[in-house]
Formats: C-alpha cells, sequence, structure tokens
C-alpha cells in the first residue's frame, strides 16, 4: 500500500488548505491536550466542520491529545476523547499509557496512535504499545532506517508513522524543560517558547563587575542549542521499504505559504514527480539548514549554528479566495504592483508557470497599479487558468536560483 502524507492542521482554513494541496491527511489539535497550544487549534464545532470536510473528500483527521497529562486533566481528557469518539476523528494521538488506557475504557471505538512525544525507540516499545491498544505509533525522530526496519519486523501489523520534515527539537525526541525552567511555560504541555533557539551568552563575575562573552561554535554563531530542519525527501523510498506508512510534516504553527509548498513538494515526489526541480521547492520557502535521520543518527552535528532560519527565495504575495470569470480574486500577503512578475505556486497544471500582472484593480473594480493593502482584496489578468486556494509568489531579487 503506498504511504500516506500527513500534513499539518494549524487552522480550518490549513486544513482545507493541506487537503487542496494533496494531503491525505492531517493532524490537528483541539483548544486543550494538545502540545502546539500556541496555534489557532480548533473549537469543538471546527473539529466537527473540519471533521465532515475530510470525510466528504476521502481524507483523514488525526487530533493530538498529547500532553503529559496530570490528575486534574483527566476528567476532561475523558470527555474529550468521548467527543472525538462522537464526531467520528480517524485517530487521536497520546503520549503516555494512562491517556491510552483511559481512551480504551471511555471511547473504546476511537483509534489510538502513539505520539512520537512518546519515545518509541525499540521493538520491545512499539510491541507494548499494540498489546495496550495502539494501531499506530509515531517513531522517535532519531531512530535509523535500519532501526525501524527492525520494528517492522517485530511487529508486521502496527501501523508506523515517522516525520519526514520540518523543525527539530535539540532535546530528545522533544521532551525539554528549558522553557519550563527559564519562563514558566511547559513544553511537555504544549506551551514553548523555544528557548533553545536563542543567541546565548556566558558571563563572569568578580564582585560587582560582570564580563560578558559570546558563546561561539567554530566563530560562527552563539546559536548552540537551535537544531537544523529534517529533509527526508529525498530517503521516502527508503521509508517506505522500512515499513513506514505514513509520511508526516511538522508544522502547525507554519503559515500557509510554508504548508502549501512543503506539502505540494511531498505530494509530486511521491506521485513519481521530478525530485530535483521539487528538492529545490524544499529550498524556496523559510527553513534552516537541512539535515536527514540517517545524518543524525550518524553523528553529524545537528546544530544549526549560523543563523535561526533561512528567508527563502520567495515572497509570499496571495491566495486565490475566489474566481469572477477568468479573473482570480487575491487576498494580498505581500505588496505588489501592477506589470510584477509573479510565479503561481499550485496543485495543478499551472505549477510554477510566471505571468506579468497586468489591469491590476480592487475587488470593486477601481483600477490600482499598487496592491498594498494587506489581506484586502484584488483581482488582475492571469493568462493561466487558476483555482481557489492557488497561491502566488514573487522572486526575491536576491535568490539568483529562482
Amino acid at each position: 500500500m503506498k504511504p500516506e502524507l500527513l500534513a499539518p492542521a494549524g487552522n480550518l482554513a490549513k486544513l482545507k488548505l493541506a487537503f487542496s494541496y494533496g494531503a491525505d491527511a492531517v493532524y490537528l489539535g483541539g483548544k486543550a491536550f494538545s502540545l502546539r497550544s500556541f496555534a489557532d487549534n480548533f473549537t469543538d464545532e471546527e473539529l466537527d466542520e473540519g471533521l465532515r470536510y475530510a470525510h466528504a473528500r476521502g481524507k483523514k483527521v488525526y487530533v493530538a491529545a498529547n500532553i503529559f497529562a496530570r490528575n486534574a486533566d483527566l476528567p476532561h481528557l475523558k470527555e474529550h476523547f468521548r467527543l472525538l469518539e462522537k464526531f467520528g476523528a480517524d485517530a487521536v494521538l497520546v503520549s503516555d499509557p494512562g491517556a491510552l488506557a483511559l481512551c480504551r475504557e471511555t471511547a473504546p471505538s476511537l483509534p489510538v496512535h502513539i505520539s512520537t512525544q512518546a519515545n518509541t525507540l525499540n521493538a520491545a516499545s512499539a510491541a507494548f504499545w499494540q498489546r495496550a491498544g495502539a494501531s499506530r505509533v509515531v517513531l522517535a525522530r532519531e531512530l535509523s532506517l535500519s532501526e525501524i526496519a527492525e520494528i517492522h519486523a517485530a511487529c508486521p501489523t502496527l501501523e508506523l508513522e515517522a516525520f519526514v520534515h520540518g523543525a527539530m527539537c535539540i532535546s530528545y525526541s522533544g521532551r525539554c524543560y528549558m522553557s519550563d525552567y527559564m519562563d514558566g511555560r511547559s513544553a511537555n504541555r504544549g506551551a514553548c517558547v523555544q528557548a533553545c533557539r536563542r543567541a546565548y551568552r556566558i558571563w563572569t563575575q568578580e564582585g560587582a563587575s560582570r564580563d560578558f562573552y559570546d558563546v561561539e561554535e567554530d566563530g560562527k554563531a552563539t546559536y548552540v542549542m537551535n537544531s537544523k530542519d529534517l529533509n527526508m525527501s529525498s530517503l521516502l523510498a527508503e521509508l517506505g521499504n522500512a515499513g513506514v506508512c505514513s509520511f508526516k510534516i511538522e508544522g502547525r504553527m507554519k503559515g500557509e505559504f510554508y504548508l502549501a509548498t512543503v506539502v505540494n513538494a511531498y505530494r509530486r515526489i511521491m506521485d513519481g514527480g521530478l525530485t530535483a526541480q521539487l528538492a529545490e521547492e524544499l529550498l524556496s520557502c523559510p527553513h534552516r539548514p537541512y539535515i536527514t535521520s540517517e545524518e543524525l543518527n550518524g553523528g553529524t552535528m545537528s546544530q544549526s549554528t549560523e543563523s535561526s532560519q533561512t528567508g527563502g527565495m520567495y515572497d509570499f504575495i496571495g491566495i486565490v479566495t475566489d474566481m469572477v470569470g477568468a479573473k482570480p480574486v487575491v487576498e494580498m500577503r505581500g505588496r505588489f504592483f501592477e506589470g510584477d512578475e509573479l510565479e503561481i505556486l499550485s496543485p495543478g497544471e499551472t505549477f510554477r508557470k510566471r505571468f506579468v500582472v497586468e489591469d491590476l484593480r480592487t475587488a470593486d473594480g477601481t483600477p490600482c497599479p499598487d496592491a498594498k493593502l494587506v489581506q484586502a482584496k484584488y483581482t488582475f489578468d492571469c493568462p493561466y487558468p487558476l483555482r481557489v486556494g492557488d497561491i502566488l509568489r514573487r522572486c526575491r531579487t536576491s535568490a539568483a536560483s529562482c
């Protein structure tokens, strides 16, 4: 069976966007119990709507409830599990045995997936989760291909999911207390402030005098705990052969441009697209230097010491929200002008087509050579047939590879 492409959905609009760009399933969080509490997340009503939208299109929705729960959380978790079962969620993700047992007791028909936060690194742990009632395990990012294959051989009927792209945590499998210690916000309960991404200095003190020093690696920078981003796009076939049935993209906090770019690239790679061209696509949106899990497992330095992340090769100009005849209605996200050359990001045949903006107008039809109002609606002539959800981008002057 062909592996599933699993995308993040930080809100309802991103859920729809992920599906339009080729995701087979999304994972998301409600307003509580998720490890991304700073994402927009879903109200109960939005969750119900999102599930109906997905199922009408043959897609799946997995709901994260993977905080490290405490006693006070348990009654509310019960109600949450019952609600997910009622709505027909395709699975819930949990991190600890207590939450799993609670779900099997209170919502027996709700499938359970074990979150990567549970740090599953070996076949014995995977077998434990399966015996306890889990149908899938999201593997720890630190595993090599050979280790994944060994787990699959030992548990052939257990579904294995693996992250293939996105930000990684410098702490092992994301288990981190730094945010809690430094800012009073627990990463293990969804409130990480990403303290590891900051630049650091050390200081010495003698009496009232302090001397500060930059913390550097090879004279490059101070980002000693800032990890590289994962990119397994060149190893998808190997992951599938090792037994992975779901390729997971990180990014519930990421924007629409990032989501569309990455999902589109992985969908096309999985469908046999031109890998070199699509690998370039993954360089086009903001990212840190990339690393594969094999490099990570082999001991290659995983820190991104030069900066927080690159800006990417393109500016996000707008997203098509409607069509009026042959004219697109575009919600502006970056200032553009009549006469600008734009490029189309689309799951369809217009992908990477370029055109010059002509007859630029406001939504009421007033000629407007300068689209400068953020999230205002504009129309213009385009020689290609666009669709709702298509994104328009502009190559940055400094990006010679566009």
